[in-house]
């Protein structure tokens, strides 16, 4: 009997303490998390809540906004299967907000027993500034007079702090640079396989609330002549370059195969890493007047169409964006102009590579060196000689490929070598913030 009345206790003992760490298991409410954490907000920004509850699971959600005495609920839901995480978008363009603060109010309550079964509850409370007025752009440079494949600079105000700002051509974005006297500067270029009239720059400007403004301007853009030509691969220049190049393609016998990834996806990685680049250019104009061009003949010219032929096959298609210039072997390469090198390093195609930033992300390339004698971070002026001529990347003999960037985006260097161009699309724009204050 004592033996019977001892199990009892002991069941019931283990039973009272089993049904004590379940109900006590989860006694934490669920993990809130609102974005943005504060600040302006608008009818263009939506906003995120991010719920969390590992242990029990999500059971509900109530989010709402407050303004002044008006309270309107945005979402009002129970969740029958408990998601362990649970993501909740606000879109603020139906609930017709007045401008000036609010509150976003979100309570969150788990599957928990804890609480008698009603489970953990967490609640929070963001205030945000409610902001629909778009930023007014004031363009304060004239005339914009283009060519393809060139480049253009816009001056221009804006009427409040913004999160991007800078020109938008179809889907490219080329960033504006605030100057000290308040205005913006924005270096952007004419495609040069677009034609006039195709496409229509633009100042966009989208404050911290998400609020966006388009301003246009006049502009005008000349056509320019397609220059084309052919390049006959022989064996002799696949087996004297391509082994540089073996170790990116292992799975590739032949250097045919090898010449056309280089020629395709080599060619197309460089530059895209010259978009990544570009992002460290400084904010202030850096140069100091029309660029150098170095001393050689021109081999060809920006935006040549070249046709790849082996054995009198057609065999690939690329066009050039830079400009060739050949002297003597191993001649001298010198800084076009006053500016930081960012890059100094073997580059892919371009073999020996230097990258001069010139600042609002204007930038100088000089590729197929053979040997470079600056380093990242080095400040150079204009005529500075930064290493020597060579063949090397896809090189097919001694020369300079010299190109010029706007955002990463190659652009012909020929206007920057004039001082007339410089002086009336350039530099006449510089300053007018000064002007007008």
């Amino acid at each position: 009997m004592r033996t019977s009345s001892t199990i009892l206790v002991v069941v019931i003992l283990i039973a009272v303490i089993a049904s004590a760490v379940f109900y006590y298991k989860d006694t934490e409410g669920p993990g809130i998390i609102l974005s943005p954490t504060g600040g302006a907000v608008s009818s263009a920004k939506t906003l995120t809540v991010r719920l969390s509850d590992a242990a029990s699971g999500i059971k509900t959600v109530q989010i709402d906004v407050i303004q002044g005495e008006s309270r309107r609920q945005v979402l009002s839901q129970t969740l029958p299967d408990r998601p362990a995480e649970r993501l909740v978008e606000i879109d603020l363009a139906d609930l017709k907000l007045r401008e000036g603060t609010l509150e976003i109010e979100v309570v969150a309550v788990d599957g928990s027993v804890y609480h008698f079964g009603a489970g953990n509850e967490t609640s929070l409370r963001q205030g945000y500034l409610f902001d629909n007025r778009p930023p007014v752009v004031t363009v304060l440079s004239r005339n914009h007079n283009l060519n393809q494949g060139g480049s253009g600079l816009v001056a221009f105000e804006v009427s409040e702090d913004v999160d991007k700002v800078g020109v938008l051509m179809d889907e490219e974005f080329f960033p504006a640079y605030r100057q000290p006297t308040g205005e913006y500067l924005a270096l952007f270029s004419y495609p040069h396989d677009v034609k006039p009239g195709k496409l229509v720059p633009k100042v966009l400007a989208v404050d911290a609330a998400g609020n966006e403004r388009r301003a246009g301007f006049y502009f005008h853009v000349n056509s320019h002549r397609v220059n084309q030509t052919d390049i006959n691969l022989s064996d002799n220049f696949l087996n004297r370059k391509m082994p540089d190049f073996q170790h990116l393609y292992p799975s590739e016998a032949e250097m045919l195969g090898i010449f056309l990834k280089v020629n395709r996806e080599l060619r197309q990685a460089n530059r895209q890493k010259l978009r990544t680049i570009a992002e460290q250019s400084s904010s202030a104009p850096l140069w100091d007047g029309a660029f150098l061009r170095q001393k050689g003949a021109n081999r060809e010219p920006f935006a040549t169409k070249r046709t790849y032929k082996y054995k009198g096959e057609e065999v690939d298609r690329q066009t050039h964006l830079g400009v060739d210039i050949a002297s003597v072997a191993h001649g001298p390469v010198n800084a076009s102009n006053r500016g930081e090198v960012v890059y100094a390093d073997d580059f892919g195609i371009y073999g020996q590579c230097v990258v001069i930033d010139h600042g609002l992300g204007l930038m100088s390339l000089y590729g197929h060196m053979s040997s470079i004698a600056v380093q990242v971070g080095e400040e150079v002026e204009r005529g500075h000689e930064i290493g020597r001529t060579g063949m090397t990347g896809l090189a097919g003999g001694d020369h300079l490929h010299f190109g010029l960037l706007v955002s990463g985006r190659p652009v012909n260097p020929i206007e920057w070598w004039d001082h007339t161009w410089m002086k009336n699309n350039v530099e006449s724009k510089l300053g007018l913030g000064r002007e007008t204050l």
